[in-house]
């Protein structure tokens, strides 16, 4: 199945029927008087949100939904039928976006949940509301009320508690796999993953939360290399980041340098994005046999990079150190759903950051995909490609036609 958590669709609400003039006409009535009917109301149009969908593929095929008119009045004082409404599936986590004014119509969070996106036109009245007591005989009537049109955006993110964040290769796939039933694919070579992967992490009765591993994150994702700036903004809406470091890379690289990459990165894609939450996991421990030599690196990983957050040791292979992470990330969670709870002004607090969130991350993301286009249409007119390398054409293909796999596992 194909991961498309993007879409632009155009949306025609039903147009209201016609009302009609109409004279009533009976053996031994003359004069009967005006009888003639409203028309229906035109078709409205919803989202709601359903959990037997994970992507919106099927919004790249079919890209314009219209609802049908309302049915023209009729005589004896008649209205007409009105229009059945449409309903569009779409994911939880999808946010509905006016394209012409930018403006966030809907955002999707709850399964079940409906919103109203475009509103049918009323039916036209009948001459029967036009009579009075100098005008018994009305040969007037009015036409129904067009539908709205609407050209909308459809923005699917991830609905997770955790994010796990880190350079290709460091274990945020193996580590997801160890916490749930997800089984996102495992090598060992770097972009193995490439559509986010989301897993519910089961830590006893009534109590788990939801995992997102997102992929595609190396030096220059804010900037659109990669796939990063394209899965980037799934973790706008999650609680808390797990930042995994792999200790000793096969590449040889430094560790503290790696941490300081996706650092960077968060920072320069969303600062709102970069002050979430974030938890340090040391990964792959299993590969360094030494205690002492173990306990020396990973000291000098935390001093580097002057942390004082929470840190973990974890071996994603193994699964030493793995529980505890669960465990705290639970705890966190819970912690703070209460006091959303208890404490409206924090709740209102946190509404507001992810909002400001989303504002930031749909503002770069639109930003990348500007520069995209615009160096595809140099590419085309055969002029020169900007100087600055602020873009990579993997990260934003229109086409969508490389056929990845999604998984969306309990």
């Amino acid at each position: 199945m194909r991961f498309i958590d993007e879409a632009i669709v155009t949306v025609k609400a039903g147009d209201g029927g016609n009302g009609i003039a109409s004279f009533r006409r009976e053996k031994y009535v003359p004069r009967g008087g005006p009888d003639g009917g409203d028309g229906g109301t035109g078709g409205d149009i919803y989202v709601i949100a359903e959990d037997n969908t994970n992507t919106l593929v099927d919004y790249r095929y079919t890209r314009r939904y219209d609802a049908m008119r309302g049915e023209n009045g009729h005589s004896r004082n008649c209205s007409g039928k009105g229009s059945d409404d449409v309903f569009l599936p779409v994911p939880v986590g999808t946010t509905v976006i006016d394209t012409e004014t930018d403006e966030v119509l809907g955002d999707m969070t709850e399964i079940g949940q409906t919103f109203l996106i475009a509103k049918g036109g009323d039916g036209g009245l009948g001459n029967t509301h036009f009579k009075s007591s100098t005008n018994q005989a009305p040969r007037k009537a009015t036409s129904g009320f067009e539908g709205e049109l609407k050209v909308l955006k459809f923005e699917l993110k991830v609905v997770a508690d955790v994010g796990l964040i880190g350079l290709p290769n460091a274990g945020k796939s193996t580590f997801i796999r160890q916490v749930s039933a997800a089984t996102p694919k495992v090598a060992d070579y770097p972009f193995t993953t490439l559509v986010p992967n989301l897993g519910v992490v089961d830590i006893g009765r009534h109590r788990s939360f939801v995992m997102a591993d997102i992929p595609g994150l190396i030096e220059g994702a804010s900037e659109g290399a990669g796939l990063g700036i394209r899965f980037l903004k799934h973790v706008a809406r999650t609680r808390r980041l797990l930042h995994i470091v792999d200790i000793q890379p096969l590449d040889g690289s430094d560790p503290v340098q790696n941490a300081r990459i996706i650092f960077n990165e968060l920072e320069r894609f969303s600062p709102e994005l970069a002050n979430l939450p974030q938890i340090l996991i040391l990964n792959k421990i299993d590969q360094i046999v030494d205690t002492d030599e173990l306990n020396e690196l990973c000291e000098h990983i935390i001093a580097e990079l002057d942390w004082t957050g929470a840190v973990f040791r974890t071996s994603t292979l193994t699964g030493e150190g793995v529980d505890p992470v669960k465990y705290h990330l639970m705890n966190e969670i819970e912690l703070e759903r209460e006091r959303e709870l208890e404490f409206p002004e924090f709740a209102e607090a946190q509404r507001a950051r992810f909002e400001r969130l989303e504002v930031e991350v749909r503002r770069n993301t639109e930003a990348q995909r500007e520069a995209y286009r615009a160096a595809r249409k140099a590419q085309r007119e055969g002029t020169d490609l900007p100087d600055d390398d602020s873009f990579d054409g993997e990260a934003f293909d229109d086409d969508d036609d490389d056929g990845v796999e999604v998984v969306y596992a309990p």
